[in-house]
């Protein structure tokens, strides 16, 4: 098995517990889309309390990967995710939170 396959074993292993239901070939695009970060414990994670990192997840990833307009529908999102993944949860991966991103948006044709 890869490391890559690993990652999205992982990946789907996390959202199972979480009782998330979740698009595996979605879940895969969006994974392969953030490169090499998934491999870096600290980047591979996102911190659901700190208001910088929501920002840039914000910027980086909604507005400027997914081409979407700021907006309070934006910041709505990012918290309904986090509350979807657990704000205690200590393993918020960024694969799944920009997955559940995906859909919370209706993004799904951009993958």
């Amino acid at each position: 098995m890869s490391k890559f396959d690993e990652k999205i074993a992982l990946y789907q292993s996390e959202m199972n517990k979480l009782g998330l239901k979740f698009d595996a070939d979605l879940l895969t695009k969006v994974t392969k889309g953030l490169g090499p970060s998934i491999y870096k414990a600290d980047a591979e994670t996102v911190s659901g309390s700190d208001k910088k990192e929501l920002e840039t997840v914000k910027n980086n990833f909604l507005i400027k990967k997914l081409g979407l307009t700021d907006g309070p529908k934006l910041d709505n999102a990012i918290d309904s995710v986090i509350e979807k993944v657990g704000k205690s949860n200590r393993n918020k991966y960024r694969a799944i939170v920009y997955y559940l991103l995906v859909k919370e948006l209706g993004q799904e044709s951009k993958y």
